[in-house]
């Protein structure tokens, strides 16, 4: 079931040098520590003169919609799926 969440989040962001990548790690969300495995998309959109990139990550049981704000650097999740239909 997708859920619609607009709540502040702790985020492990990762950039390896050698690879020239950067990527989030792991998501700290009420409490738990959710490792992610794969970012599936990456987009950026601005809205005004703030750029926000955009993640679609997926854990081993969660999906996550993960928005950076370069503007104040914080991280919020939009979206959080358990993977199961509604």
């Amino acid at each position: 079931m997708i859920q619609k969440i607009k709540a502040p989040i702790t985020v492990v962001f990762t950039y390896k040098h050698k690879e020239n990548r950067a990527f989030p790690a792991a998501v700290y969300w009420e409490g738990k520590k959710f490792n992610i495995e794969n970012v599936d998309l990456h987009h950026s959109y601005t809205k005004g003169k703030i750029l926000y990139h955009v993640f679609s990550v997926s854990t081993k049981d969660h999906y996550f919609r993960l928005v950076f704000n370069t503007s104040n650097l914080f991280w919020t999740l939009e979206e959080v799926s358990d993977g199961i239909s509604d």
